[in-house]
């Protein structure tokens, strides 16, 4: 089965916004990623069901969550006397 290109500047895109994978799925494959393990089979998976705006949100997600509990750890491990 073939698809067919639109030659149209940011028809892809269009196409990859209107994807209509989960953000659960979405929020699954960035953890993956910043975990750095994922088959290729599923990246493939990843590319041609997720929504490109939904990857973006949930990478910024991640990051923040990523950010804030390396600073409760830091805290922690500064609060515990170990560090010292």
């Amino acid at each position: 089965m073939t698809t067919q290109h639109d030659p149209r500047p940011g028809a892809g895109l269009k196409e990859a916004v209107q994807r209509k994978g989960s953000f659960w799925q979405t929020m699954k494959a960035v953890a993956w990623s910043f975990f750095g393990v994922r088959k290729s089979s599923d990246h493939a998976q990843d590319v041609s069901k997720l929504n490109p705006v939904h990857v973006i949100i949930a990478g910024i997600i991640g990051a923040a969550i990523f950010v804030v509990v390396l600073v409760l750890l830091v805290r922690w491990v500064i609060g515990s006397g170990v560090a010292a």
